[in-house]
Order: structure tokens, then sequence, then C-alpha cells
């Protein structure tokens, strides 16, 4: 194997750790409306379902831009099209602390961040790993996926700690300079599209398993002709639904309204994250070596399991407990997922094909995110969003057991 002179590290992990970064703070950056709610609707006299609105359109637009921009990094490269992505999210944060109106509220938080974050995502991640890996895709796969838990471990307490102390400007202007000084310049200086660049093969592929794929010219036709396809993108639209939609939406205003402390909730969100990383990772190393579609009904059921306890918890040690149990579920859907897609439909195709699923998966986010906004407006609390929600997750354990490896 080709490796990287001197170090003997083979330079796909270089590109993996840089990838790691770009969704370590982008994962702070989706985190950053659930916390800064509260904060919009005093300053602002906003109600909560027309905040929600606004995070349900960014779930959506971010879900349906997925697939067109994983076509591009397909046909152009990652590089090329993360850079000019980063960019626009980092515009439109940056425009957000200047807003007065709902409508501005939409515009840039909506659309602009929404349709751009796909350069910070798991279409981004999944791209890279399948054309920079032949063996361990499953944990390279894992270790991203585990970068949306770590930068909500490392960043939400921080970012609380600066809207409470500083206002929700500057809480958002952090993330901002990350993004533009940080992230921006690692992509351009040590991101490369393909290990053909760098005078290597991709991770683990000799020269017979080294053969070079192009892009079929119509993917889609294929895929959706297939019932494998619906049955992952329903599954993921349920992941969707399950977690980053309402959780990362309403689950820190649920907790205050029960009677938390706002750093309490900062906590227990990053402890999910904690252990997500573990379990993310821990994902990946169960599909190298077992296959993906029973550890994926397995997730899916647990969580199931604890959504439908969480109107229950009533002591901060409960909430710590369920924190780590629904954490070591939270993203552990995706190196199945994104490892099922790619060996169903071709590594060649896995940007346009997996973001057409994750848009299935940002449906469910954003149904999940002006769902649960609009029953609360309506009965008062969030309990019955839970409830529902965990039903659909097992719903989602009975498809995925009809996938076919």
């Amino acid at each position: 194997m080709t490796t990287l002179k001197r170090k003997d590290i083979h330079y796909a992990w270089i590109v993996l750790a840089v990838t790691f970064v770009c969704l370590f703070v982008g994962s702070a950056l989706r985190s950053v409306p659930g916390i800064i709610m509260l904060s919009l609707e005093h300053e602002f006299q906003w109600h909560r379902e027309t905040i929600s609105g606004a995070i349900a359109v960014n779930l959506f637009l971010f879900g349906l831009a997925g697939p067109f921009l994983g076509r591009l990094m397909d046909v152009y490269g990652v590089k090329t099209i993360t850079i000019l992505l980063i960019v626009l999210v980092t515009l439109g944060a940056g425009g957000t602390v200047l807003m007065q109106q709902p409508w501005q509220l939409y515009l840039l938080w909506g659309v602009v961040i929404g349709a751009g974050s796909g350069g910070t995502s798991m279409i981004m991640g999944s791209a890279v790993v399948n054309r920079w890996f032949h063996d361990r895709r499953g944990l390279a796969l894992g270790i991203l996926g585990a970068a949306f838990s770590s930068g909500q471990l490392i960043f939400t307490p921080i970012i609380m700690q600066l809207n409470i102390h500083e206002g929700w400007r500057i809480s958002t202007l952090f993330i901002v300079a990350l993004l533009a000084l940080a992230v921006l310049p690692l992509v351009i200086w040590l991101m490369a599209d393909t290990p053909s660049l760098k005078g290597l093969r991709p991770y683990g592929a000799t020269v017979q398993s080294d053969t070079k794929r192009y892009p079929d010219p119509n993917p889609m036709r294929k895929a959706m002709a297939n019932p494998q396809f619906w049955l992952l993108a329903f599954s993921f639209g349920i992941c969707g639904l399950t977690t980053s939609g309402l959780f990362q939406t309403h689950l820190i205003t649920h907790g205050i309204e029960h009677g938390f402390p706002e750093m309490t909730m900062a906590v227990s969100l990053g402890l999910m994250g904690a252990t997500d990383v573990f379990g993310t990772i821990l994902s990946g190393w169960l599909c190298d070596r077992f296959g993906k579609r029973w550890p994926l009904a397995v997730y899916y059921l647990l969580r199931g399991v604890t959504l439908l306890l969480l109107p229950y918890v009533e002591s901060t040690e409960q909430l710590m407990a369920f924190s780590v149990v629904y954490g070591l579920n939270w993203l552990s859907t995706i190196p199945a997922t994104s490892a099922l897609t790619a060996d169903l439909f071709g590594k060649q195709n896995v940007g346009v094909v997996f973001g057409w699923i994750c848009f299935a998966h940002q449906i469910g986010a954003a149904i999940a995110s002006y769902g649960a906004g609009y029953i609360h407006h309506l009965v008062g609390d969030y309990t019955l969003a839970f409830m529902v929600s965990g039903l659909f997750a097992f719903v989602a354990t009975g498809l995925v057991v009809l996938i076919k490896e």
C-alpha cells in the first residue's frame, strides 16, 4: 500500500481528518437554533411556531439540495464544491446577526444556510470515504458520524454560555469565525478529490481492486426502480424525524419548561454527543464485521423505546441516564445506511443516491421540527410529539429488516 513517506500514514487519513473538522464545526452551526430559540422569542416576540418553521425550511432545503450537491461532488470533485458551500453558509450565518423580521430569518437561516449546509454534511463525508477507502469504510464513516456528536459535545455548552452571558449574536458569530478562519483554510490546504491526484490508491486497494469507475449517466432511474432504495429512504426519513428535527430544535426548550436549568440541558445534549461518539464509531466497526442490516434494526428499536420513556424523565439523574442511552444510537444509523447505499447502488454513484436518501432524512427532520412546534402550540408541551416519534422508530425497525444486503 502506498503511504506518505517518513510518516507511514496513508493520505486517506489526512483527508478523513479534514472532513472530520468540516463536519465537527458544521454540527455546531446546526445546533445554534435550538440553543437561541428562547432568546429570539424574548427579543423579537416571535412565536415558537414561527421560529420552528424557519428551522423546518432549513432542514428541508438541506435535504433537497443534498442529492444535487452529491451529484456535483461526484462529477466535479468534493474540494471545489465544499469550498463554495462553506463560503455560502458563513455569509448566511453572519447575516443573521442583522435580522429584524421573520422573513429575514426564513431567508438567511432557512434558505441560504439550509441550501448550503451540504458542504459540511455526511453527503460530503460519504463521497470522501467511498473515494479514499477500499477497506475500513464502515470505520471511516463511523468516525465522520462521530464528528457530529463530538461537535455537539464540545460546542453546545460553549454556545449556551455565550448565549446566556453575551447574547445570541455573539454565539452565532463564534461559529462564523470558526468556519471562516479554521475550516475554510484547512479545506483549501489539505483536501484532495481523489487518491490518484496524490499518486495513491484508495486505502486498502490492490491493483486488481483499484478500478476507476465513473458516475452512471442516470443513477437515480435505476435506484428508484429498486425497492431497496425506498426501504432505505423511508427508514432514514424516520431517522430524521426522531433525531435532528426533534431534539436539536426542541429538547432544550422542553427541558427548560420542565424545570431543568439551561446549562443542565446543554450538558445533557453534550452528553448525548459524547456517548454518540462511541456509539457511531462502534456502529462502523460492527458494520465492517457483522453486516449493516441487523445492527441498523437494533438502533431504531432502541431509539423507539427511549423516546417513549422521555416524557417520564423528571430528575437530573434520569435525564443524564437518558442522554447516555439515547446518545449511543443517535447517529449510529449513518455508517450502516451510507455503506448499504454504496453496496447496493455503486460507490461511483453514492453522492447522488445517498443525497436523495438524506433528503428523505431531512423531510422527516423538517416535519418533526415544525410538527413538534405546532403540537406545543396546541397542547402546551412536547409529550405527544415524543410519543409519536417513538412509534415511528418501531416502524423503521420493521422497514430495515426487509432490506436485502
